[in-house]
């Protein structure tokens, strides 16, 4: 299940936002689906996101 996080505070209130962690799991990798076409969304070592196609 991917979670929302609150962002009542934050200068991007009211867009869907969320956890990366938990969209990934502890594999680290996730797949987004775009107009039939799958990206990889990925968390490197460093903590940083990769979105590939």
């Amino acid at each position: 299940m991917i979670n929302n996080i609150d962002l009542t505070h934050s200068a991007l209130a009211g867009l869907p936002t969320f956890d990366a962690r938990a969209m990934t799991s502890t594999s680290g990798l996730a797949q987004i689906l775009l107009d039939d076409k799958i990206y990889t969304l990925r968390i490197t070592k460093a903590g940083k996101l990769i979105l590939t196609k």
